[in-house]
């Protein structure tokens, strides 16, 4: 199975498990997502947490090895469409939820990290929205929700610029909440929500939901995922997926 989903002590934690693939997102890990969300939904959880197995990548993004097969608008729609709808589920979730940035998270990685509540980075990582080098833009929601996460300079650089950020630079401008150095960081983070009512907790996610319902967020992801549909389709990104594919892969 490409996906986990545990609870323990309260922390229900989804985890992808691709990780001969950097853990890249296809149909089954959609799904998972999806369940996890309707799991999260019935049992609310103290806290949500999404990782990844290994600690070499959190996510690379959408599997190009099955998606470079779709190559027009109404093709590539679909796909985007349904990962956005679930992105924008988790972000709007009625719990607090946590990337646990284990490895390298590109793309679509950055993505699913930027829907969550809290991004804990290990300090070995990279993250970067790199979909400007495939002459796309981010399509799931992230840039919208990254707009939503840092000051608008900030937010716009690291889309505009393409490129990994270390963990310094992710903690320096606000994306990353905090570097991890060990395991010991991970459960003092956990402990913070075990030590506070859980309706706390939900009543302070829910006052950020109604802020982006306030603030169209869902109509807003809709615009980047149509936007994200039309680049799909051009020449440009073709042509920057087949160079990609050709690469040696490390």
């Amino acid at each position: 199975m490409a996906y986990k989903i545990d609870t323990a002590d309260g922390i229900m934690t989804f985890t992808i498990d691709r990780p001969e693939i950097r853990n890249a997102i296809n149909d089954e890990v959609m799904l998972g997502l999806e369940k996890l969300v309707e799991r999260a939904i019935a049992e609310l959880p103290r806290l949500v947490v999404i990782t990844a197995t290994g600690d070499r990548a959190f996510c690379s993004g959408g599997d190009l090895s099955v998606f470079h097969a779709l190559e027009t608008e109404e093709e590539a729609y679909p796909m985007l469409k349904r990962m956005g709808d679930v992105l924008y589920a988790i972000k709007t979730l009625p719990v607090p939820v946590a990337a646990l940035v284990n490895g390298t998270a590109v793309g679509g990685g950055c993505e699913i990290a930027t829907a969550c509540d809290y991004r804990l980075v290990r300090s070995h990582v990279n993250a970067g929205f790199i979909q400007g080098t495939l002459a796309i833009t981010s399509g799931w929601g992230g840039g919208t929700y990254l707009f939503e996460a840092l000051k608008h300079d900030h937010a716009l650089k690291m889309l505009s610029e393409a490129r990994l950020y270390s963990a310094e630079e992710l903690y320096a401008n606000g994306w990353a909440t905090a570097i991890i150095q060990d395991e010991g960081d991970v459960e003092r983070f956990l402990e913070s929500f075990r030590n506070v009512l859980p309706e706390v907790h939900r009543a302070y996610k829910e006052m950020a939901v109604r802020k982006w319902k306030a603030t169209d967020l869902e109509a807003r992801v809709e615009a980047e995922i149509r936007r994200c549909a039309r680049l799909w389709a051009s020449d440009a990104h073709h042509a920057a997926v087949a160079n990609f594919l050709k690469r040696p892969k490390k």
